[in-house]
């Protein structure tokens, strides 16, 4: 007796087939399981196994051969613990194999026969439906499977109540998708006093996706500006949504099957690996900067990151995505996120003159900053200096601006330069500056000759580079389109070379 049962293998966040035969034999018992399966899935003959026992059935007799076709593919995780014990009660006649034919399954058994839930369910279930297949899962991934749309899906409770199921006994309605949540409430930039340059900074950065960079002493409000980051940017879009709980549901990070609108607001602690931010490990977990796809990546305490790990962002960081390479796969992950960052100006905290001044500066001020690399540094758009707050400043009454009006100038920008994508039928327009390039930034960055004049003696006098270069327009455009500006004028460009430290030499910057 031979049956056959299709699930899927992850590759990232795509679901490749994989077919699930079982052959029964003759023979002394054996169970046999092939096709480069890891320890995990080696260890689902036991699950199974026990699973059978606590239904009150055995194994039969015989020489049952499990192969997991593609041979040469690596198949990793629980989750055939599902298909191939469906292959073997197929084989084995308790449930009728056509009945099987038009699923794909997943999912981890207990030693009692129910079917435990496992990470992955909604790329599992958008792979099924292109395959022209339903999808069957535990119960507990119902409704996070069933967001996929148009799939079938089949959540079980357990393994009797499948059997139940197939026979016709029993019929296991399909799940409803989960709740889609707002988010949790981001703190209001009316909290924070003084910083009005920081706060038109992190506007800016908000606007156009820009990466962003804060240095200052201990308690100036640098990871307040971040936390506050969040409130300014607008929902996920639809499109934006599903990418991102992709990547979520592959690190088992979707409860209940709820999803959020919110952008992912990333902050790992500055003694994460390379692994850790990149993505990696035995089974190759998205690492944060997937994890942050589609919203802001926090690194506090940037020269504290080892200087390896940060260099391993400089690649993603440019393309939006991130392989990793192992001998016998390339797993690719997106990673398109925002970068903000944090550092104080030395060792100490505190840097240069004036109270609590650093003994060794400007010396230690040099060796501490150094630790972030130049290659690194110039991926990043605004680099602003966050002075210590003064007593003044909190005496005095919360801004009449928080977050609602930044937020409103921030979606009337991106807006802008939505609609300037849209409209235009250029191949590779982007709909948010921070991504413009090539011939699509030359269209968008009309300037004018005295803001083209500004740009190429700043250019000349302080060797900026062709990614600086780039970066510095991109700036520009996102300026002017906060002000509802057409083409960009010296004042915008100015501003942008003071945001990534260039001046134009003897020249004012905006004189």
């Amino acid at each position: 007796m031979a049956a056959r049962v299709v699930t899927l293998a992850f590759q990232g966040v795509e679901a490749r087939r994989v077919d699930v035969e079982v052959q029964l034999t003759g023979g002394e018992f054996a169970f046999i399981l092939v096709g480069l399966g890891d320890k995990a899935v080696g260890e689902s003959r036991e699950r199974v196994r026990a699973a059978f026992s606590g239904l009150g059935l055995s194994l039969p007799g015989k020489r049952i051969i499990v192969n997991l076709a593609p041979a040469d593919l690596p198949k990793e995780g629980s989750h055939y613990d599902l298909p191939i014990a469906l292959a073997v009660m197929a084989a084995m006649g308790i449930i009728p194999p056509d009945r099987l034919t038009e699923w794909a399954a997943m999912g981890e058994l207990s030693l009692d026969g129910r079917i435990v839930a496992v990470a992955g369910a909604l790329p599992a279930s958008v792979a099924a439906g292109a395959l022209g297949l339903g999808l069957i899962c535990p119960e507990a991934c119902g409704a996070e499977a069933a967001w996929a749309g148009d799939t079938q899906i089949l959540a079980a409770p357990s393994l009797i109540s499948l059997v139940n199921h197939f026979r016709g006994t029993q019929m296991l309605g399909a799940p409803k998708p989960g709740a889609i949540l707002d988010g949790e409430r981001v703190p209001d930039l009316r909290e924070v006093k003084g910083q009005e340059n920081a706060k038109r900074a992190l506007e800016i950065a908000a606007a156009g996706g820009h990466n962003l960079l804060f240095t200052g002493p201990p308690g100036s409000g640098k990871s307040m500006m971040a936390a506050r980051l969040p409130g300014l940017l607008p929902p996920l879009s639809p499109a934006e949504l599903l990418e991102t709980s992709m990547i979520h549901s592959v690190a088992g990070l979707i409860a209940k099957g709820e999803l959020t609108r919110a952008r992912p607001f990333r902050t790992p602690h500055h003694s994460a690996t390379m692994a850790a931010l990149t993505g990696g490990g035995v089974r190759v977990k998205p690492g944060e900067v997937s994890l942050a796809h589609n919203g802001v990546l926090f690194l506090d305490e940037l020269p504290e990151f080892s200087a390896q790990a940060l260099d391993s962002l400089r690649q993603p960081l440019e393309t939006g995505e991130v392989v990793v390479a192992r001998a016998n796969a390339h797993v690719r992950y997106p990673a398109r996120f925002q970068l903000v960052a944090a550092q104080n100006p030395c060792k100490c905290g505190y840097g240069g003159p004036g109270r609590g001044a650093c003994g060794r500066a400007p010396r230690c001020q040099t060796d501490y900053q150094m630790k972030v690399s130049g290659p690194f540094l110039d991926r990043i758009d605004l680099q602003i200096d966050v002075p210590p707050v003064s007593a003044a400043d909190l005496a005095l009454p919360a801004p009449t601006e928080g977050t609602a009006e930044a937020a409103a100038r921030v979606a009337q920008a991106r807006d802008l330069a939505a609609e300037r994508a849209t409209t235009s039928g250029h191949e590779h327009a982007a709909p948010v500056n921070a991504r413009a390039e090539g011939g699509w930034l030359e269209t968008i960055a009309e300037l004018d000759p005295q803001a083209k004049a500004l740009l190429a003696k700043a250019a000349e006098a302080n060797g900026l580079t062709a990614r600086g270069w780039t970066r510095t327009l991109r700036l520009a455009r996102t300026i002017a389109d906060l002000e509802g500006a057409g083409p960009i004028k010296r004042v915008h460009v100015a501003e942008a070379l003071i945001y990534r430290r260039v001046g134009a030499g003897g020249l004012s910057p905006v004189g």
